[in-house]
């Protein structure tokens, strides 16, 4: 696979718009992501901790970067890898993710979780795809 390949049609980009919480201690978190047609996507069922990482990582408050993501930060640095664009999809039951990095070499790393992805995705602020059959006209919260 081309890293730098056109955009597959059956992907769409999105932006996060909305980053909480599913209960009210916190435990499970949930995203809306949308689309510059207005169609959205409600991701649940991740963890609270990665959702709050998502909402500073979107705010640009990076000062306390999580250790998992200054890790993968100080591989690629120390590998000559940038990580370009995340894609999202469903696989069975669950949603996972591709992650597309670019450097001394193009590598393709597949089938992570998507919450993740999301996370490394609002850090790095790249593009974030998700498979169109995931995205909604309207959404019950």
């Amino acid at each position: 696979m081309d890293i730098n390949q056109d955009q597959e049609p059956d992907y769409d980009s999105v932006k996060i718009d909305y980053v909480g919480f599913v209960d009210p201690y916190a435990v499970e978190g949930m995203v809306v992501l949308k689309a510059a047609d207005g169609k959205e996507f409600h991701m649940r069922a991740f963890s609270g901790e990665v959702a709050k990482h998502i909402s500073s990582f979107s705010e640009s408050t990076e000062d306390t970067v999580p250790s998992i993501y200054k890790m993968i930060e100080e591989i690629c640095e120390e590998n000559e890898l940038l990580l370009v664009k995340v894609k999202i999809y469903e696989s069975g039951e669950v949603l996972r993710a591709n992650l597309y990095f670019t450097g001394k070499k193009d590598m393709v790393l597949r089938n992570y979780r998507a919450s993740d992805a999301l996370a490394l995705g609002a850090f790095y602020k790249i593009p974030i795809l998700v498979r169109k059959n995931l995205l909604k006209t309207s959404m019950e919260a």
